[in-house]
């Protein structure tokens, strides 16, 4: 009787080999510095003992947004990875200049984000890009993108994907932000590239640039421990909020309607209908006021954090309602660690 030996896991980064059972940090060279000092780009690789899927999460594709990478810290601290089917490449910082810097961008002043799928002899940023997509993005089935809202904004927790695809709809849903939007891809974006390789991707905001949000953060953990769970890669079941996620493909901007100073009136995660007041731009002598109004129903997922605004800023970022009969979603406005227990039953576990 022939014996059929089981299937060997294993993971090929950088030229190196991890086995089924091993982590390891690969350092994937990236440029020198013209100090001479060679950066890398740092990969985290978990290889379970048995086979399954491959699933890469990054953070910090804008260097100042770093609640990504205590996400990925902290999911790398899981002792529940010691039964992982499959592999984690975890990339907790992307754009390794920009973290350093505290800047969204490369030296270049390019987006990251906008430069895939890259090419191997083009600008820094390009080469990154296509680095990150040969080395890893190609090597997985399954993507997990950790972002924060730009400038001096704050983002509601919130999942952008394409919600009319079934697979990514029931990850969507495992991971449990309170909003999920079906959003636009963007040209050279790595959702983008992803997706053009077969993969299925996930991108997750929360929070404010070079700032921990504490909720943001464990909610992220918790929705790729879900996704994980969902996928096979990890026993146990899903987390499971009590409370549906408020779906969309439409969101729009209130945009200053002159310079001055924003007085903001409507809180992060509230409920507004159309005309509904959210604040007012005024003069520093107080002679001038100009009410800001709503200008849809919906949910707003992001507010401008910094009083000083000109003339056309976004201000309030509202997710669309698109079905007059669809129901209101739970009020998040109180939603952070200590009123997310109630919410998430097992927020955190």
């Amino acid at each position: 009787m022939t014996t059929v030996k089981p299937e060997k896991n294993s993971f090929t980064i950088g030229g190196e080999t991890v086995q089924g059972g091993e982590a390891r940090t690969v350092e994937l060279p990236v440029a020198r510095l013209y100090t001479h000092t060679q950066v890398t780009l740092p990969v985290r690789v978990v290889c379970g003992q048995q086979p399954g899927p491959n699933l890469f999460v990054s953070g910090a594709m804008h260097g100042d947004e770093i609640c990504g990478v205590e996400i990925v810290r902290r999911l790398l601290a899981r002792k529940s990875l010691n039964k992982l089917r499959g592999t984690l490449v975890a990339v907790p910082v992307v754009n390794v200049h920009g973290f350093i810097s505290h800047s969204r961008y490369l030296p270049d002043r390019r987006d990251l984000n906008r430069c895939f799928p890259g090419r191997e002899d083009g600008s820094l940023a390009t080469h990154l890009a296509w680095l990150f997509m040969t080395e890893i993005v190609r090597k997985c089935q399954f993507g997990i993108d950790l972002h924060t809202a730009a400038g001096a904004r704050f983002n509601l927790p919130q999942l952008r994907g394409n919600t009319e695809d079934a697979q990514t709809l029931r990850l969507a849903r495992a991971f449990g932000a309170p909003v999920i939007i079906n959003a636009n891809l963007r040209d050279g974006s790595l959702r983008q590239a992803a997706l053009e390789e077969g993969l299925t991707m996930l991108l997750y905001e929360a929070g404010e640039v070079l700032r921990f949000d504490e909720f943001g953060v464990r909610l992220g953990v918790a929705g790729i421990v879900s996704v994980m769970r969902v996928l096979g890669m990890l026993p146990g079941r899903p987390y499971k909020p009590r409370f549906e996620p408020f779906i969309t493909s439409a969101s729009t901007w209130a945009r200053a309607p002159q310079s001055g100073i924003f007085c903001a009136d409507a809180a992060l995660g509230a409920w507004v209908a159309k005309g509904q007041r959210l604040g007012a731009m005024t003069d520093p002598m107080g002679e001038r006021e100009i009410i800001i109004e709503a200008p849809v129903s919906g949910l707003i997922i992001a507010v401008q954090k910094m009083p000083l605004a000109n003339k056309g800023d976004a201000l309030y970022h509202i997710a669309k309602s698109e079905d007059p009969e669809q129901e209101r979603p739970e009020d998040l406005t109180t939603l952070d660690e200590n009123g997310a227990k109630e919410l998430y039953p097992r927020f955190g576990d």
